[in-house]
């Protein structure tokens, strides 16, 4: 068995993704549907997902939960709710309340798109964190190299919270350098309530040069020496994954990135992990 711990849907005819700019982003200017997720899952072994947010609207999360309550295999849901709102702890209420509220286990924001490298700090910021602990849920860290000491300044204020780093903080795998990403890195796993996604590296590199584990293998090292498989999972980061590789290629590296870990290792990270931290 295999959980996919972050992946994607939308309907462009119910909102637009703003993200998705200029040209070399045209494969994803598409609809993302459940028939979509299914196609890509068939005849892998994935028999869990957990379905992530892609934008800033308080719309979509509960739509996701509705998803979750009808479609097979999505498992778990990471929403957004506005972490600077006043009332952001009756937001995160009323998501848990919803009628398939019980499928919400996180909350994300692309802190990747804030300027200020200090967002995750900011008082009011924090006060939103302290609201998703106390609503016993995860907070997903979607964050650049340059926003980890920050990242890591939060994480040490919340040791009850399980924070989820995802795509491993966006190495410069195309320049091919590891510093200072990596210390930021090893700087932020230092803290034992942070787990690390083992996703998205393949659209950190030229996209035609993807999938090549070779080019991934040095980013994957570090992760997988600072966090060790006990605190890695697996993600497909489907559909943005195939701007440079298929769902079942994603896999393949990925397992081939992890193969010198033995096989209960290799159910940690590809299975055990992702079912604990969001209790699936």
């Amino acid at each position: 068995m295999t959980v996919d711990a972050h992946h994607h849907l939308w309907d462009l005819d119910v909102r637009d993704q703003p993200w998705i700019v200029g040209p070399e982003m045209d494969p994803l200017r598409r609809d993302f549907r459940p028939t979509d997720l299914q196609a890509a899952l068939k005849g892998t072994s994935v028999d869990a997902t957990v379905l992530v947010q892609t934008v800033s609207d308080p719309d979509e999360t509960p739509e996701m939960l509705v998803l979750a309550d009808s479609v097979d295999r999505i498992a778990a849901v990471v929403g957004w709710v506005d972490l600077t709102a006043r009332d952001v702890r009756e937001r995160i209420g009323r998501l848990q309340i919803h009628p398939s509220g019980r499928w919400l286990k996180g909350i994300r924001h692309q802190v990747e798109g804030e300027s200020d490298p200090d967002w995750l700090v900011r008082p009011d910021v924090l006060k939103g964190l302290a609201a998703v602990e106390d609503a016993g849920l995860v907070y997903e860290l979607l964050v650049r190299s340059d926003q980890l000491p920050a990242a890591v300044k939060a994480v040490a204020q919340f040791p009850q919270l399980t924070f989820v780093l995802d795509h491993c903080a966006k190495p410069p795998v195309a320049s091919g350098e590891l510093q200072p990403w990596a210390d930021r890195i090893r700087a932020l796993a230092a803290h034992p309530n942070v787990v690390c996604k083992l996703s998205g590296l393949v659209t950190e590199d030229d996209w035609a040069r993807q999938p090549d584990p070779v080019r991934l293998a040095p980013y994957a090292e570090v992760v997988l020496e600072a966090f060790g498989p006990r605190r890695l999972m697996f993600g497909s980061d489907w559909p943005v994954c195939l701007l440079a590789a298929e769902y079942g290629q994603v896999i393949d590296v990925a397992k081939q990135l992890t193969a010198d870990l033995d096989d209960r290792q290799r159910s940690a990270v590809f299975d055990r992990n992702a079912r604990e931290v969001y209790d699936i």
